[in-house]
């Protein structure tokens, strides 16, 4: 069964306990009274379904099930991190132990062993935690199997590595439904992208960080949700929104503070000054945008970003002037007035519904 219809499942499941509390509560009111044969025809059916939806699709149908869900699922990430930075350092351990050729037959059958326990646990394990913590496992070997690859045969190190990787990255994170994956993948494609681009313009790979406008054209990724339906993946359409404001505000954040790594041809000042104003107004179509489209990443990021470029901005204007614990009254206050604007806003939005 696909993670699109364990998710339904699952909403289902939500939709039950929701429907057995009010009922409890228009029962303890007096406004719904259900017969007993009818109480007990509608706790059976939703005993059966849970049921079925427990055997075949492993939803959490309880509090305490999805409290347990929640604790496997960073129990998974932890795992894959921790045995992914072991094997790392297994490798360079006792690296230099191995003749050449075992070598090269250590990182081919690492890489091969790996995707091959990968997909054997994906067929076997409904849960997906094994396969998921697999596959960063053969992601890590397949990094490691290039990259000393390269070491072994003298091979300069190439920003064309990050292409591969991306690559098997993505199709993992498809393959397992792995998150973590596309964001690694996002991450590869994105720094292959900004380092082709600024090879064009005549700068060196190794000078990404000197160049934070190169990432810019990289928020098309906001778009791919739009023209390649994710619903069947759960929260892949949101990392590809949170990625392509990152590569579009996380630029612009650092412009505004550092104006000599722009292509603008303008006085530094300027140009700290207008990315600055981009940044504000950045934020604030990107809060519109998610509040009118239901995407609360969206809205996350852009507040998120909109009030670092606000308290950075405060900071440069009084720290030096205001004592201490003035500027943190002034703080202080700012965010209770921002937190009364957003209140209103909410309130505005459910129609003026308290």
């Amino acid at each position: 069964m696909s993670d699109f219809e364990r998710e339904q499942a699952q909403q289902r499941a939500a939709r039950i306990a929701a429907f057995r509390e009010e009922l409890s509560a228009l029962s303890a009111e007096q406004v719904l009274q259900l017969s007993e044969a009818q109480a007990q025809a509608v706790s059976s059916h939703h005993q059966r379904l849970l049921a079925h939806f427990r055997q075949t699709l492993d939803i959490d149908a309880d509090v305490r099930a999805r409290q347990l869900s929640l604790g496997m699922r960073l129990a998974s990430l932890f795992g894959a991190l921790a045995l992914a930075a072991g094997l790392f350092f297994l490798f360079y351990q006792f690296w230099g132990l191995f003749a050449a050729s075992a070598q090269v037959a250590i990182l081919l059958g690492s890489t091969l062993g790996s995707l091959l326990l990968c997909h054997w646990l994906q067929r076997r394990d409904s849960s997906g935690y094994y396969a998921r913590l697999a596959a960063v496992l053969a992601f890590v070997c397949f990094v490691l199997n290039l990259s000393m690859l390269g070491q072994i045969f003298n091979i300069a190190p190439s920003d064309k590595a990050l292409l591969p990787w991306g690559a098997l990255a993505l199709l993992l994170a498809y393959q397992c439904r792995q998150r973590l994956l596309l964001v690694v993948a996002l991450l590869c494609f994105g720094l292959f992208v900004a380092a082709r681009l600024g090879d064009w313009a005549g700068w060196h790979w190794w000078s990404l960080a000197e160049r934070p406008e190169l990432f810019m054209p990289l928020t098309a990724l906001l778009l791919v949700p739009q023209g390649w339906d994710q619903r069947r993946y759960l929260g892949f359409a949101a990392c590809y929104r949170v990625m392509g404001l990152l590569y579009l505000l996380g630029p612009v954040l650092v412009l505004s503070y550092w104006g000599g790594g722009s292509y603008l041809g303008w006085s530094t000042g300027w140009i700290e000054a207008f990315y600055q104003t981009l940044g504000f107004a950045l934020s604030g179509l990107a809060i519109w945008l998610g509040i009118r489209r239901g995407w609360s990443e969206v809205v996350s990021t852009g507040l998120v970003f909109a009030l670092i470029m606000l308290f950075a901005k405060l900071f440069d204007w009084w720290w030096q002037l205001l004592p201490r614990y003035l500027f943190f009254l002034l703080l202080g206050l700012i965010a209770l007035l921002l937190l009364v604007l957003l209140q209103r806003w909410r309130r505005t939005a459910n129609g003026g519904a308290a």
